[in-house]
C-alpha cells in the first residue's frame, strides 16, 4: 500500500528504500481521519524540519492536504512538501507523461508568454509554438485573470477531457482562437540534440527536459551520437528541468565527466537528527560511452530545480561547470515520497551536499553569465539569447557583458503575485 523514496521537491531527487523502510504505521482505513493522522505522523517522524512543526489536531482538517498547509516550515518550504495523486506520481516518473494541453509558460502581466509545446500534444495539434502570447482563457483575458490571481484556477484541474478556449497571438501579429482538450501527454526527455562548430570545435547542444526512467535511453542514444560525430563539449540545457530520479542524474554525470568522477561523492543526503541512521551517499558511476569533458556549460532559469541543480553542485567540484541564464529555482533538499490510499506525500526529508559538503543553496544557483530566456527564437537555435551566451562562453572562456546581481525575491514574486501558485508535479513539470 506504500512506496517510499527518497525525492527532492518542485521537482525530485528519488532513491527508492526497501519496504522495510517505513516512516510510520499503516493506515487501518482510507477515512479522511485516518489519512490527515496518517499524514501528521509521517511529518513528525521524517520532515527535515520536524523540531518546527507546530502541534495540531489532525481531526480539525478536512483533508490531508490542508493538514500540510498548516504545518509546513515556510521559512523555507512554501512549496516544497506536497501531496499529489499516486496515479500522476507513476505516470510521470515511469513514462514521462502528464495530463495537460502540452505546453509550457511564463506570465508576463498580460498574457501567458509560451515557452515550450511537447510534440503531438493537444497544444501542438492546434499548432502553438514557443513565443506565442495566450490573451484569454475561455473568454476571460489573462490580464484580468492574473491581476486577481485567478490564473491557476482558469487553467482547470489535471483532468482527462477537461476543455479550454484559448487566444493566442503569433509573433507575426496573426490571432487564433484554439479549443484544447487536456489528455495524457508525453515529454520528449532528450528534446534537442544538435551539434554547432564553435571556432573548430565541435559543441554539442542538449536541451534535456526531466531525471524520469525514460531518460537513462534517451540519455545513452545523445551520448552515443554525439561521440560519433566527434562532440568535445557540451551545453546542458536545463532551464524547463525541475529534477527528477537521483539514479538518472547519477548516470547522466558519468556520461558527462567520465574517469575524473568515477566513484567520487555525487550527493550526499543528510537528514533530521532522529533519522541520522538513513544519511548516506550516492557515487558517480564510470560509463563506456562519456564524453570525458574537461568542463561543462549549463543554461539555467528560476525553473531549473532539484536534480538539475545536483548536477551544478556535485560536478562543481571535479570540473568547472558555468552557469549560464538567470539564477536557479533554489532546492537543496528532497524528500521521500510516501504512498497511502490513492495519494503520494512528498515531505521534505533531508538536505544534499556536494563532495565538499556545499549546499543550501535555498536562493537558488545564481548564473554566472547572465541571459535571458528568448522565446523570440526557437530552443537550439544559436542565435537564442541564452544559447548564444553560451556559446560565447565556449568560445572565449568568458561572459559577454559583465553579471548583475539578482533579486533576492525572485522566487515568491513570480510563484505568488500572479495566481500562478505551484505545488508537486504541477511543478516539476512547469507546465499545463
Amino acid at each position: 500500500m506504500r512506496r517510499l523514496a527518497r525525492a527532492a521537491a518542485a521537482a525530485v531527487l528519488v532513491v527508492l528504500l526497501p519496504a522495510t523502510a517505513a516512516v510510520a504505521q499503516n493506515l487501518a482505513n482510507c477515512t479522511t481521519a485516518s489519512q490527515t493522522r496518517y499524514v501528521y505522523d509521517v511529518m513528525r517522524e521524517i520532515y527535515l524540519w520536524d523540531t518546527e512543526l507546530p502541534t495540531v489536531n489532525p481531526s480539525s482538517f478536512a483533508t490531508p492536504e490542508a493538514l500540510l498547509e498548516a504545518v509546513r516550515y515556510r521559512p523555507l518550504d512554501s512549496y516544497f512538501s506536497s501531496i499529489t495523486s499516486r496515479a500522476a506520481s507513476d505516470a510521470f516518473y515511469s513514462d514521462s507523461q502528464f495530463i495537460g494541453f502540452g505546453f509550457g509558460n511564463s506570465y508576463d502581466g498580460q498574457a501567458l508568454r509560451v515557452l515550450q509545446v511537447f510534440p503531438e500534444s493537444p497544444a501542438a495539434e492546434t499548432g502553438m509554438r514557443r513565443g506565442d502570447r495566450i490573451t484569454s482563457i475561455n473568454g476571460q483575458s489573462v490580464a484580468a485573470l492574473g491581476a486577481t490571481g485567478q490564473l491557476g484556477q482558469a487553467l482547470g484541474p489535471s483532468t482527462e477531457g477537461y476543455r479550454i478556449t484559448f487566444r493566442y497571438e503569433r509573433p507575426d501579429g496573426s490571432v487564433a482562437d484554439s479549443e484544447m482538450t487536456k489528455r495524457l501527454v508525453t515529454i520528449p526527455t532528450v528534446s534537442e540534440l544538435s551539434v554547432i562548430d564553435v571556432d573548430g570545435k565541435r559543441v554539442a547542444y542538449m536541451l534535456f527536459r526531466n531525471f524520469v526512467a525514460p531518460s537513462r535511453d534517451a540519455l545513452d542514444a545523445a551520448f552515443n551520437a554525439l561521440r560519433d560525430v566527434g562532440a568535445t563539449e557540451l551545453v546542458l540545457d536545463l532551464r524547463y528541468n525541475g529534477g527528477g530520479l537521483v539514479s538518472i542524474a547519477q548516470h547522466l554525470g558519468g556520461l558527462i565527466a567520465g574517469a575524473r568522477t568515477e566513484g567520487q561523492v555525487f550527493v550526499e543526503y543528510v537528514h533530521n537528527a532522529r533519522n541520522s541512521f538513513r544519511n548516506q551517499s550516492s557515487r558517480f558511476e564510470g560509463k563506456p560511452n562519456t564524453l570525458n569533458l574537461q568542463r561543462l556549460v549549463v543554461i539555467t532559469t528560476d525553473a531549473t530545480a532539484s536534480a538539475s541543480e545536483s548536477i551544478i553542485n556535485s560536478l562543481r567540484p571535479f570540473i568547472p561547470v558555468t552557469t549560464v541564464g538567470t539564477a536557479t529555482y533554489g532546492k537543496p533538499v528532497g524528500q521521500y515520497i510516501v504512498e497511502f490510499c490513492d495519494k503520494a506525500l512528498y515531505p521534505v526529508s533531508f538536505s544534499v551536499k556536494n563532495a565538499r559538503g556545499e549546499g543550501d543553496y535555498f536562493g537558488g544557483i545564481p548564473a554566472d553569465c547572465q541571459a535571458p530566456d528568448d522565446p523570440d527564437h526557437q530552443l537550439g537555435d544559436p542565435a537564442e539569447a541564452s544559447l548564444k551566451e553560451a556559446l560565447t562562453v565556449m568560445r572565449t572562456g568568458r561572459c559577454s557583458a559583465p553579471v548583475l546581481a539578482a533579486p533576492e525575491s525572485r522566487r515568491e514574486t513570480t510563484r505568488q503575485d500572479q495566481g500562478l501558485k505551484k505545488t508537486g508535479l504541477d511543478v516539476l513539470i512547469n507546465a499545463h
